[in-house]
C-alpha cells in the first residue's frame, strides 16, 4: 500500500497551487451585498424582498471565503512584522461580513467594503 501513498501534498485556496489572490474578490461579493441590501429597501414585493436576503446571505458567505484564503494563504509572518494591524483589519471585517448577514442595514454592506479597501491597501503594498 506504501506504493500508492502519495510522497507530496500539496494545499492550496483551489485545487491547484495557483498562486492568485486579490482583495477584488471579496470586493465583488461585498458589492453585491450593499446592492441587495438597497434594493430590499426599494421593493415593496415580499418575494423580490426574500430573494435579496438570500443573495446577500449567500454573498456575505463569500465576502468571508475570499477574506480567510487572504488572510490565511496569501499572508505570512513577515507581513506581520510589517503590519501589525494585519489580523484586526481580517478580523473585524470577517464579523462584518457576518453582521451583513444578520441585517438588511445598507451601511453594514458600506463599512464592509470599507473594511476590504483597508485589506487591499496593506496587499497592494505588500506586493510592492
Amino acid at each position: 500500500m506504501k506504493l500508492f501513498r502519495p510522497t507530496y501534498v500539496a494545499y492550496a485556496h483551489c485545487d491547484l497551487p495557483c498562486g492568485v489572490y486579490d482583495p477584488a474578490q471579496a470586493r465583488i461579493e461585498a458589492e453585491s451585498v450593499l446592492n441587495a441590501a438597497k434594493k430590499y429597501h426599494e421593493s415593496d414585493d415580499a418575494s423580490f424582498k426574500q430573494r435579496c436576503v438570500t443573495i446577500k446571505e449567500e454573498r456575505a458567505e463569500e465576502v468571508k471565503h475570499h477574506l480567510w484564503v487572504l488572510w490565511t494563504d496569501y499572508f505570512k509572518p513577515e507581513h506581520l512584522e510589517k503590519y501589525p494591524n494585519l489580523h484586526d483589519l481580517f478580523w473585524n471585517a470577517t464579523k462584518k461580513a457576518g453582521e451583513a448577514k444578520k441585517t438588511e442595514d445598507p451601511s453594514v454592506g458600506e463599512e464592509l467594503l470599507s473594511m476590504i479597501d483597508e485589506i487591499d491597501k496593506v496587499f497592494q503594498d505588500s506586493k510592492s
